[in-house]
């Protein structure tokens, strides 16, 4: 999920090669949540990026090399946009509850900001195309899942501290509603052609927070 503030934070001034390993990932991000990993060839995205073969081996061993990175990149950008909000919604509020459904508004302002220009899932992708990626790629995408359930899980553990729930749902579900709302939400947006589908899913979720833990 690249976002503004991901943007904003890199490097000023990229060197030429950095530059085109970027566009690389760019193009096979791209191609890759349109039509498939398997169907996405080195030759494409060495004419697509007006490089030789060899440039492209330059920054990529091979093809499974290339999709290693591209969860890689994926995972850090998503991590460094969700660690922004959280940041932000953290120094608006003490009280973790209160944060928390700061976040979310933040979350769903930003999911609808997104949600026309962002290509779609690269850990969907993966997940239902597993027969064209290698073992080490679908456990980094794994990881990055259990990863994203972490974050939430610790946040919703401490708020249950200090707002001991009345219901009895559990809490890692909790945290993973986020993930399956946000993909989910893409999907809708895609098939209804409706991009603030992921936005009204946030703050739908953020009401239940709210009743989960004040009743």
């Amino acid at each position: 999920m690249p976002s503004e503030a991901e943007q904003k934070t890199a490097p000023a001034v990229q060197s030429k090669g950095e530059r085109t390993r970027e566009r690389i990932l760019d193009l096979a991000q791209e191609s890759v949540i349109r039509k498939g990993f398997a169907a996405t060839s080195i030759e494409e995205l060495v004419e697509a990026a007006g490089i030789t073969k060899s440039g492209f081996f330059y920054h990529f061993r091979d093809k499974t090399d290339l999709a290693r990175q591209l969860i890689e990149r994926y995972t850090d950008h998503n991590a460094e946009f969700l660690d922004g909000l959280i940041a932000r919604a953290r120094e608006l509020s003490d009280d973790p509850l209160h944060a928390f459904l700061i976040f979310l508004k933040l979350y769903s302002e930003a999911m609808s900001d997104l949600a026309d220009s962002h290509p779609g899932c690269m850990v969907s992708t993966v997940i239902f195309q597993d027969q064209g990626w290698d073992r080490e790629t679908r456990r980094l995408t794994a990881e990055s899942v259990l990863a994203w359930r972490s974050r939430f899980l610790g946040w919703l553990e401490e708020i249950a501290q200090a707002y001991p729930p009345s219901g009895r749902l559990e809490l890692a579900d909790l945290a993973d509603s986020i993930l399956a709302f946000t993909y989910g939400g893409m999907t809708l947006s895609k098939a209804l052609g409706d991009t603030a589908v992921i936005g009204r899913q946030a703050l739908m979720f953020r009401e239940t927070v709210r009743a989960y833990f004040l009743g």
